[in-house]
Formats: C-alpha cells, structure tokens, sequence
C-alpha cells in the first residue's frame, strides 16, 4: 500500500479526473530503447498533466533528437512557467526538428520571455525553425516581433513567408496597445 501523497500514488484532482494516469509513460521515459521514450514523450504532451513537467524537462538533454524534438512539443502543453528556460536552451539544439519543437512549445506557452530568443531563430538556417519562431512569435502576440517579422517578408521558403503574413495579423497594432 502507498502512504498517502508519495509520488507512486496517482492523485485524483479535477484537472486529472478521468486521465488516464501517467506512471507508465514516466516509466517509459527511461527506458533504454529511444522509440519507447520519445513516444513516452509524446505521449505525457497528449495527457499534458503538469506532473510529466520535469521529466520532460529533463529529456531535453536526450541524446536522440527524437526524444528532445517531442519533449519539447510536450512541454507546451504540459507547463507553462517553469518550461520556459530549458525550452529557450533548447532553441541552440544541434538538431533543426527540436529547435522547432521546442519553438512550438514556446509559442503555445506565450511567456514574454521567450520573445527575443524567437526573434534570434528567425535567423535560423532551417526554414522548419524559421516558420515556427514566426508562428510562435504571433501566438505570443507581443509587439516588439513586429518589425523582425516585417523584415522576414522577402525570405526564401514560401511557408516562412506565409506564416509571417499569419503572425503580423495576430500582433497588436499601435492603436491596439494600451497606454501607460
């Protein structure tokens, strides 16, 4: 028997109610074959139970990109604050599938702190990383994309440009940002 909070014992709150629990997929996490852990990975960013926040954090530094490209996916939808500095790390990743993911979860959690580290990808040389600094950059909405994003009109990559035409029309105009 479990004593009661130890970290084995599943808890029932409103926000897991009915999830199926996340144990197996943790466990998974470290397994030594890599499909059964990036799947994991996927898995825990379906659930997107705040629980799997540090184990995926951890994951990160995987050494298959498979695992860190869907760590990072996951952890857009598993957390929100504490994410956001491994997942602005993880934007210098060697390899361009994880730079996107982990730009993706950037967007999805819309932390203004990860705005300047976007705007640094819109450089990068990968038009996958690109499109998704661009798209997060919309999501999070914040103004100072603006003008980087303008810049980016003439890229190459045709989907790079169509997701900047997409981001400028979720930024705030001058007329939509309040006056302090």
């Amino acid at each position: 028997m479990e004593e009661p909070g130890s970290s084995k014992q599943s808890k029932t709150t409103p926000e897991n109610y009915g999830k199926p629990g996340i144990q197996p997929y943790l466990s998974l996490l470290e397994s030594r074959n890599p499909t059964e852990r990036w799947r994991a990975a996927e898995m825990l960013g379906r659930l997107g139970d705040p629980r799997a926040a540090e184990p995926l954090i951890g994951a990160l530094e995987d050494d298959f990109a498979e695992v860190r490209w869907k760590a990072a996916e996951a952890l857009g939808t598993v957390d929100g604050w504490n994410a956001v500095q491994p997942l602005i790390r993880t934007l210098e990743d060697e390899d361009p599938w994880v730079r996107a993911g982990a730009a993706r979860a950037l967007g999805m959690i819309g932390d203004p702190r990860a705005v300047e580290p976007l705007i640094t990808r819109l450089r990068d040389e990968k038009p996958r990383v690109r499109k998704a600094a661009v798209l997060a950059l919309g999501t999070i909405g914040n103004p100072r994309a603006r003008e980087p994003l303008l810049r980016l009109q003439g890229d190459a990559d045709d989907a790079v440009r169509e997701a900047v035409v997409r981001a400028l029309e979720q930024l705030p105009t001058e007329r939509e940002i309040p006056v302090r």
